[in-house]
């Protein structure tokens, strides 16, 4: 039995653009102290080109930030009990985003904290929304259908893409012979950055995550880990040198990876005694603080979504079903012992940030011209931008003559990964305004949300509950609702920011023994629903009709961009 300040375990979450931080009271999950930290060099932009698909990360950003947020979470965490908890953590959880993929060398650095790299972008790591990979995941695809032996994507949707690690790595082989020659390994984000608290970056010592192997590096239990080296020879030599790196085993989050150096642990103010689980991805983590059961779709929705449903795998001597389009199902990849089923789209909050930047272009080169605006007064109106728009979006109808639009605008993740695909905006007249467009890529985006659910259950993987987490979903009335009304279910929504976080928290807790497993630990620490969005009738009767329409959009654009 546990009492209150007994116990606590800190729960990170690594995002597109900042780290967050939350201590929680193991007995009763209370966030005593959370923190976020933003990345200081990804906020200048430094490394990426947009026009390029091109994003990357140094990895000075995770480790500053890292240090700073779980520094101040726990200073919170001392008004939440009137003393210290530093010596009362018992364990870390860190998630990321993925596939967000790094070169190292043979101890493990990342290529980018080697002196003779530290401004290649191709040393940095490769966030996951980096397309600049198309061409290779292509190659993947074809060689998997035609090379003569086993088709690798079986277990990844029938589609390799090239936001996922070995597109990334071929890419970077072909195109930088400096970094490809240095380049012993490559390591995954949520790999790494447990590695390097639990100095244990040396390739050899890695313990890879089952989360990361399987859903994006083609790990799989079927073929004894990866690939064999033949598979990558003929895409590169190079290829199956970083294949052979790699071990051939993976764990489960509830895991230990080992305990913090002593570094680490001084740096922190913890005890080097304190557990580091084995790391995941953000979303597969976020659906243990979503909630996640069997028949509960989660869906993480920040500046992409990734959406994530459990079941029971198959009894033995039957044949798991496959789920063609989505990216992938893996034994383990969120709770051990069941199958996680992976889908998403490539962009949602990155939609409307696009959108609110089309928007302030003049108020950002133009105005400051003319006028004498300040910096924080141009913040001021893209931070109310979007909350503006939706107030007035919200008085408006759906319509067959309203605008349609089509939200690849960042390609298209489920179903079906294909990067190469756009966005689309149609029915624009005279009278269309800016929330009208606003209203239509709020609803574009709960259509391509609509389309993951329709592949998921014709593949019989039923959906009784769908259970929205993260930032975007917490904030944004309309788009919850129009979600509701086009998947004409009740969109759940947590009562939590920080979703993610909580859910590493709760493999925290049980990786310290604190809990026999995850469900038990889940049940105990994880929120419940703030809100809930039912569907109304009427409005969905519109949608359906709309849905049509966004489905021979789409076919049409497809068309077009083959």
């Amino acid at each position: 039995m546990m009492y209150k300040d007994e116990h606590y375990v800190i729960g990170a979450d690594f995002g597109s653009d900042s780290v967050r931080v939350v201590v929680l009271d193991a007995a009763n999950g209370k966030i005593a102290g959370q923190h976020v930290e933003y990345y200081p060099r990804w906020k200048t932009g430094a490394w990426c080109d947009p026009a390029k698909d091109r994003f990357r990360q140094h990895p000075s950003d995770y480790t500053e930030c890292l240090h700073k947020a779980v520094k101040e979470a726990l200073l919170q965490s001392c008004v939440y009990v009137n003393a210290s908890v530093a010596s009362k953590i018992r364990a870390i959880c860190i998630d990321t985003t993925g596939s967000t993929p790094c070169f190292a060398d043979r101890n493990g650095t990342p290529l980018a904290l080697l002196p003779e790299f530290a401004e290649d972008s191709d040393a940095m790591f490769i966030l996951w929304k980096d397309h600049s990979a198309v061409a290779e995941a292509d190659e993947i695809n074809r060689l998997s259908r035609t090379w003569g032996g086993t088709d690798y994507t079986r277990y990844t949707g029938g589609v390799y893409s090239s936001e996922w690690f070995w597109a990334k790595a071929l890419h970077t082989i072909r195109t930088n012979p400096a970094v490809s020659k240095a380049a012993y390994t490559m390591v995954e984000h949520c790999d790494w950055i447990v590695a390097e608290l639990t100095g244990t970056t040396a390739p050899q010592l890695i313990k890879r995550s089952r989360c990361a192997a399987g859903h994006k590096i083609l790990w799989h239990k079927d073929w004894g880990g990866y690939p064999p080296r033949e598979f990558f020879d003929r895409l590169d030599s190079r290829l199956g040198d970083i294949r052979d790196t790699l071990g051939t085993e993976t764990w489960t989050t509830d895991t230990s990876a080992g305990t913090l150096t002593a570094r680490w642990a001084a740096d922190l103010g913890l005890s080097d005694k304190t557990i580091v689980c084995v790391g995941a991805y953000d979303a597969h983590i976020g659906a243990i603080g979503g909630n996640a059961r069997e028949g509960t779709l989660v869906k993480s929705i920040g500046t992409s979504t990734c959406d994530i449903i459990i079941a029971r795998p198959p009894e033995k001597g039957v044949q798991e079903t496959l789920v063609p389009g989505i990216c992938g199902q893996v034994d383990g990849s969120v709770v051990p012992g069941w199958i996680g089923y992976e889908a998403g789209q490539s962009a949602w909050g990155d939609y409307f940030a696009w959108f609110r930047n089309l928007l302030m272009w003049p108020v950002e080169h133009i105005i400051p011209q003319e006028v004498q605006i300040t910096e924080d007064q141009i913040e001021a109106v893209e931070k109310r931008i979007i909350r503006e728009l939706e107030q007035v979006a919200d008085k408006l109808e759906p319509s067959e003559s309203a605008p349609l639009a089509l939200d690849w605008i960042n390609g298209r993740r489920t179903p079906i990964a294909n990067q190469k695909l756009t966005a689309a905006l149609t029915g624009l007249k005279l009278g269309t305004d800016a929330p009208m467009i606003l209203r239509s890529l709020l609803e574009s985006v709960a259509f391509g949300a609509r389309a993951i659910i329709e592949t998921f259950e014709k593949h019989g993987i039923k959906i009784n509950r769908v259970m929205a987490i993260g930032g975007v979903a917490r904030k944004s009335m309309l788009g919850m609702q129009i979600l509701a009304d086009i998947t004409n279910r009740s969109i759940h929504v947590t009562a939590v920011d920080q979703a993610c976080a909580t859910g590493a928290a709760v493999f925290a807790s049980v990786a310290a023994g604190l809990y026999p497993d995850v469900f038990t630990a889940q049940k105990a620490l994880s929120s419940g629903t703030d809100r809930v969005h039912k569907p109304d009738p009427e409005r969905v009767r519109m949608y359906n009709k709309l849905y049509e329409k966004y489905l021979r959009l789409g076919a049409f654009i497809e068309g077009e961009n083959k």
